[in-house]
Parts: C-alpha cells; sequence; structure tokens
C-alpha cells in the first residue's frame, strides 16, 4: 500500500514537471514568433508604402514637368499606367497581414494561457495527493515525504494584469 502510494506521487510530480515544461515551450514558442511575424507585417506595409508613394509621385509631378498642350495627352498614358499597375498589383496585403498577426498573438496568448491552467491542476492535484494524511504516511513508509515539495500554483507577476504594449515603429 505504502508502495502504491509512493508511486502515485512519483506519477503526479512528473505530470506536473510536464505541465510546467508546456509552459515553458509556449512562453518559448511566443519570444520567438511575436518578432518575426512583428518584422514581417512591417517590411510588407513599407513595401506596400513605397509602392504607393511612387505612383502618388508621380502622378502628382506630371502636370509642373510638361507643356500645357501635351498635358491632356500625357495625363491620359500615365493615368492608363497607374490604373493597369493597380490591377495588376495584387490586392493590398498589409491588412490582412495585421489581422493574421492579430490571429496569431491571440492563438499564442491563448495556448499559453491554456497550458498555465494545466500546470495549475496538475500541481493540484499532485499537492492534494501527497499532503494527505494517509497518503503521506504511506510514503513516509517507502521513502520520505520530503521527496514530494508542495509545488507552487502559477501566479502572473505583478504589472502583467496590463497587457503588453505592440509598436510597429
Amino acid at each position: 500500500w505504502g508502495v502504491d502510494k509512493y508511486d502515485q506521487a512519483v506519477v503526479l510530480q512528473e505530470k506536473t514537471d510536464e505541465a510546467w515544461a508546456d509552459v515553458q515551450a509556449d512562453y518559448q514558442r511566443r519570444a520567438d514568433l511575436v518578432p518575426q511575424l512583428i518584422a514581417t507585417v512591417k517590411g510588407a506595409a513599407a513595401n506596400e508604402k513605397e509602392i504607393l508613394t511612387t505612383v502618388t509621385n508621380a502622378r502628382a509631378g506630371i502636370p509642373a514637368a510638361i507643356e500645357p498642350k501635351d498635358l491632356e495627352v500625357l495625363g491620359k498614358q500615365i493615368n492608363s499606367a497607374i490604373k493597369l499597375t493597380f490591377e495588376r498589383y495584387p490586392e493590398i496585403k498589409s491588412t490582412q497581414n495585421f489581422n493574421q498577426l492579430q490571429a496569431q498573438l491571440e492563438g499564442t496568448e491563448n495556448r499559453i494561457n491554456t497550458s498555465r491552467k494545466r500546470f495549475n491542476e496538475a500541481a493540484t492535484k499532485y499537492n492534494s495527493h501527497v499532503r494527505k494524511k494517509l497518503v503521506s504516511w504511506g510514503i513516509n513508509l517507502v521513502g520520505s515525504v520530503d521527496e514530494f515539495p508542495k509545488r507552487e500554483l502559477f501566479e502572473a507577476d505583478a504589472g502583467t494584469e496590463v497587457a503588453p504594449e505592440v509598436s510597429f515603429e
């Protein structure tokens, strides 16, 4: 009976360690993923801004660069070229990229939250098992209850209730 209680404590301790490792893995995923996502979105937005700025500046500079008599013909040609550029240019992607970034951030935070909850559940089950009087007595028959210290549940650091700011600058 004592061996059984000891073995149960070992299994619960290992499950608690595994649950905490899952929390750490999700933290690492966030640390790896978020900066890459932000860099991708910033790069796409900068590229689109450059294209739109170039086309807008070209269009705005035409009237000052030509004689009034040629303005109508050249203006039609430039407008056709600009229209063709926009028709062939794929849809603006930065809005889609921002939406994907938002979805990834939300998904990442949801994964972390789920992992934290699973850790707290595993730690609660473990703590409940090893702290029971009869169980701790059985564990002490074949080993030592000191091998199974109480696990603290996940608690957020002070100030983390405020969401981090995401900046694109």
